[in-house]
């Protein structure tokens, strides 16, 4: 059986550019030579697209930039091609790709952006469509829609980003009327916890509010809840399925950056410590807003249940999760019975259903 041509494209301008070259090293490494013919795309912070063809430990040491083998490459809107252009020595050629598999991070990455791209050139590719991307990844359009089908979330407002200069003060009454402290201060667009703060008192809103508008033109405040912080993976597309349910014991204030992708000092439960009621209702709801948000091929779905009187509340949803060795997603789907390289090659061909 001929190999299918798979293109890796990790690296990317986003602030969590490191994230997915440690999630696409991961992936490279377990994807099966057998199989796929793989091409590795890489995009560097300043947006420009190369051909790498060194190991895959140049992606973590951050050599992969440098390497001496390099060209310059770019995938074509033009659905005729369906394929990488590839330039080299004021020529070109084009590497046919069956499937792309973008392991690429926040903004540009899971925002719709690339994904457009995508869809224009024609070629599958691995996880959620264009508007479903940029849905889930906004968290103050997210929240709205979950309102609307009566999912429930944490008391939240939002505000865009250009009115915190000139109405602070109004900004800030409506945060303490509304909500109670201690409050999350997100920036609505990014991922990995960049750019969060746990606010525990009114004096520190500034500094947390400031802190998300460096990273996006809108902000989300979320009353804090006390509760237990459960994932849950979901797969496929309009037949998708939840895995078993995990559990983060966060050795941070919060399940942050670093908690996440450099100390992994956090520990991890799956099964989650929960009954088995309670993981039911969170795979079902994990599921129904998987498919109302329009979603395909992956998504983790992050909850919370309440200390008290264990309420399933959902936290958000990211449709390209981190695949790390340490990152939930896998881990999940391996407790569930579907092994990493397995569950790549499930991700690969739902990209072409």
């Amino acid at each position: 059986m001929a190999k299918i041509s798979l293109g890796v494209i990790f690296g990317g301008v986003s602030s969590e550019h490191e994230v997915s070259l440690m999630s696409a090293a991961s992936i490279l490494e377990n994807l099966s030579a057998e199989k796929y013919c793989v091409y590795q795309i890489g995009i560097t912070k300043e947006g420009k697209w190369l051909l790498y063809s060194g190991p895959v430990s140049g992606l973590l040491d951050g050599a992969w930039e440098t390497h001496p083998q390099n060209v310059p490459a770019f995938l074509p809107p033009d659905s005729s091609i369906k394929g990488l252009v590839v330039l080299e020595e004021g020529n070109s050629r084009v590497i046919p790709l069956d499937v792309i598999f973008p392991v690429l991070h926040g903004k540009n990455g899971e925002d719709g952006t690339i994904q457009g791209l995508f869809q224009l050139s024609g070629i599958p590719f691995v996880g959620c469509r264009t508007h479903s991307s940029a849905v889930c990844m906004d968290k103050a359009v997210t929240h709205s829609l979950l309102s609307c089908a009566n999912i429930e979330q944490a008391h939240y407002l939002w505000f865009y980003a250009d009115r915190f200069p000139v109405a602070a003060d109004t900004i800030k009454n409506k945060i303490k009327a509304r909500l109670n402290f201690p409050v999350f201060v997100k920036p609505a667009n990014a991922g990995s916890s960049v750019g969060v703060s746990r606010v525990d008192r009114e004096e520190d809103l500034d500094a947390a509010i400031l802190k998300a508008i460096r990273e996006d033109d809108k902000v989300v405040v979320e009353e804090g809840i006390i509760g237990q912080e459960i994932e849950c993976a979901v797969l496929g597309n309009r037949d998708a399925e939840a895995s078993i349910v995990g559990e983060i014991g966060a050795s941070a204030q919060f399940y942050d950056y670093d908690d996440k992708y450099i100390n992994g000092t956090s520990q991890l439960y799956i099964p989650a410590r929960i009954s088995e009621e309670t993981a039911q209702k969170v795979r079902e709801i994990a599921v129904r807003a998987y498919r109302l948000l329009g979603c395909r091929g992956l998504a983790r779905v992050d909850f919370f249940v309440t200390q008290d009187d264990h309420r399933v509340i959902l936290n958000e949803i990211n449709t390209l999760p981190g695949f790390t060795s340490i990152s939930m997603y896998p881990k999940l789907w391996e407790a569930t019975g579907l092994p990493y390289s397995q569950l790549l090659d499930r991700l690969i061909e739902l990209a072409k259903n």
